[in-house]
């Protein structure tokens, strides 16, 4: 009877090798007996049973707990030696976060780091520890790319239900009574990374919304920052901060979590040790060239570096490249960076390795689309074209000849920020990134970089470039998508595969 209840349990969670809890086993177990008892009018207590756990019973029948739970216990103590190779920067935050989790205290931390000081592997050892002690721990991240990179990662936005269009009055999409709910309720820690990437509204969002669901059993949480829900935060403020539309400095930084009324109960840890330079593995002068490069980026962020202003602009803000990292055509900007990038690209087009390898970073959309035709031009071969199905979505307070102002045409020559085209031209083996969450358990978020492999009718066969599964093989398919702008009077409805060519993509993608 146990193996049929272990089966349905692991048909519920997904996963075929679940390794179920033996408390949520025994508990279901105990309920089936205690069913059947009542049905033949026994009592499971008249057999010196005991009776099943309410709160274990409570997981056992939902699905997001499960998958919470669903961790290998033997890898996951494996990865909690990983502790032993802690910087002493890492260390601190480590002891205090594990410290304060199990005496159950509340907090909220932002972990301050900049590239290579090992923020991935402090949330990666944190999450095997408490996950270890049967602690529910999420991880999610501001970006896609950025939750691939965490075991168990989710985007904070489809995690917590935050909107997509957010204000400073949002909520999270979270009902009440709901499997979500039950999980934060059982939840011990949030650890976000890349949190200065988020508009501080998303975070105020989650705050008012965890408030008022954790207050329901205990009043007083409705006055504690996230509802008394620990919160560990991490980033660095020197990267890419929230992009705001039409926005110059002032606003940029208005939006950022630092400005946020909730920024006062933040305490802040610095790691500002760098990992990657104690690579034994590196010669002396290439550590040496690795730490110039470092510090020069660091003097950048800090803001060190002398900047100027062209004619007709009113704020410093173009630096000098040193010319060892720099690329300084006579002519063609974009064939240049084209040529040092895509280097024999005819031999090495269709390999996996080179393409996961290769990116190139602009700053605006319209050098992306100008890099990506020309290469998608390169490919052997025939292409295909993919058009979208366009239209208005349906409001209240439509005129009845609204259609007609914005015909087809019109619709067709809109172009989104982290939106699809309407003309999709693509080719096999040419590389695309994935503009939606489509099923973050499979690798498939916002973000992901994948290869075109079949140009079907209706879906697109793709291989996975990048992250825990890399090399897989996945079918996308056409979704409806909406997207305003304040150029637009409306919501456009675009039916399209919610893709992008990405031999070149934007710094924030």
């Amino acid at each position: 009877m146990s193996d049929d209840l272990q089966y349905k349990i692991r048909k519920t969670v997904g996963n075929a090798t679940y390794i179920v809890p033996e408390n949520i086993l025994l508990s279901t177990l105990l309920t089936e007996l205690s069913n059947m008892f009542l049905k033949n009018r026994l009592s499971i207590s008249s057999y010196d049973l005991p009776n099943p756990s309410e709160s274990a019973l409570d997981d056992g029948g939902n699905r997001l707990i499960l998958e919470e739970l669903a961790y290998d216990r033997s890898r996951l103590a494996a990865e909690v030696s990983m502790s032993l190779a802690l910087n002493s920067d890492q260390r601190t935050v480590y002891d205090t976060v594990i410290r304060n989790i199990a005496r159950r205290e509340s907090f909220v931390y932002f972990v301050a780091g900049h590239g290579g000081t090992g923020k991935t592997f402090l949330w990666r050892t944190i999450l095997a520890k408490l996950r270890s002690l049967d602690h529910i721990v999420l991880a999610v991240a501001s970006s896609g790319v950025a939750s691939l990179l965490l075991p168990g990662g989710r985007t904070a936005h489809s995690r917590f239900k935050i909107p997509l269009d957010v204000h400073e009055t949002s909520i999270c999409s979270i009902v009440r009574g709901t499997m979500l709910v039950a999980l934060i309720e059982r939840t011990s820690l949030v650890i976000w990374d890349e949190a200065p990437m988020t508009h501080r509204f998303s975070f105020e969002a989650l705050d008012r919304t965890l408030r008022d669901l954790l207050s329901t059993k205990e009043p007083t949480n409705a006055a504690k920052p996230f509802g008394r829900l620990p919160i560990l935060f991490g980033g660095d403020f020197r990267q890419v901060l929230p992009v705001v539309q039409g926005a110059d400095r002032s606003q940029i930084l208005n939006a950022s979590l630092i400005r946020s009324p909730l920024w006062k109960h933040v305490k802040v840890f610095k790691l500002t040790i760098n990992m990657r330079l104690t690579n034994p593995a590196l010669s002396p002068s290439e550590r040496q060239r690795m730490a110039e490069f470092a510090q020069w980026l660091l003097d950048v962020g800090d803001g060190n570096i002398l900047a100027h202003r062209k004619e007709g602009e009113t704020e410093d803000t173009w630096i000098n490249i040193p010319g060892d990292i720099a690329i300084l055509p006579e002519n063609d900007n974009i064939a240049a960076i084209i040529a040092t990038v895509y280097t024999n690209f005819e031999n090495s087009y269709s390999l996996v390795s080179y393409r996961a390898e290769r990116c190139i970073a602009c700053p605006v959309n319209a050098v992306v689309d100008e890099v990506n035709e020309l290469m998608v031009e390169r490919i052997p071969g025939s292409s295909r074209e993919y058009r979208s199905f366009d239209q208005i979505a349906n409001s209240m307070e439509q005129p009845a000849d609204f259609e007609m102002l914005y015909p087809p045409e019109v619709l067709n020559s809109i172009v989104l920020n982290n939106y699809p085209q309407h003309l999709l031209t693509l080719k096999i083996d040419t590389p695309v990134v994935l503009l939606r969450n489509i099923d973050q358990a499979q690798g498939l978020c916002n973000g992901t970089r994948l290869l075109i492999k079949r140009l079907g009718d209706r879906v697109l066969e793709a291989e996975i470039m990048t992250g825990t599964k890399n090399g897989m093989l996945v079918r996308i398919p056409r979704i409806v998508l909406n997207g305003t702008s304040p150029r637009w009077p409306f919501t456009l409805q675009r039916r399209q595969f919610p893709i992008r060519v990405c031999y070149a993509t934007t710094i924030n993608k």
